[in-house]
């Protein structure tokens, strides 16, 4: 029963698409810019991998950033800079409180300018931005105009 039908519906549209009367459907076809590796210009940091047989460490497997990170500590050096930042005063738009970063944009988390506390509020410092104030405080926030450099990281602070 279903060849029957089938031959019913093929001899139908058969002598349409012949005709031109109707157009098959066409699929769209799209393609993506093509990257090599000579265009690739920060060099790629991934470690060796495991030796067959064995599962590998986070060490071993860590690529980009987190591998960079794992090689400066091992330097006894801060990739990332985790610490808080301390004011001793109030940033305004005229001298806003710096807040180091090679990224467009940094999260900081302000509890107060000094002399006033207030619940943990994230705020998003972008650099594109004039400045960046607390909705609580108004303490005004900036990036620094200095970018992140690998070559010049500070020695780790170890705190007991």
């Amino acid at each position: 029963m279903f060849n029957a039908v089938r031959r019913n519906l093929l001899t139908k549209t058969t002598p349409a698409l012949r005709a031109g009367l109707t157009r098959p459907a066409q699929r769209s076809f799209s393609a993506a810019a093509i990257c090599r590796s000579s265009d690739h210009k920060a060099p790629i940091i991934q470690g060796p991998g495991a030796t067959p047989g064995r599962t590998p460490t986070d060490f071993e497997q860590a690529t980009g950033d987190e591998r960079a990170e794992h090689l400066a500590a091992l330097e006894g050096k801060e990739y990332f800079d985790m610490g808080p930042l301390y004011l001793n005063k109030k940033g305004t738009k005229a001298e806003p409180t710096i807040v180091p970063s090679g990224a467009e944009t940094r999260i900081v988390g302000c509890c107060g300018a000094p002399g006033e506390d207030h619940e943990l509020i994230w705020i998003m410092v972008e650099r594109e931005h004039e400045f960046d104030r607390c909705p609580e405080c108004g303490n005004v926030y900036k990036l620094s105009d200095k970018g992140f450099d690998p070559e010049n990281l500070p020695a780790a602070k170890h705190e007991h």
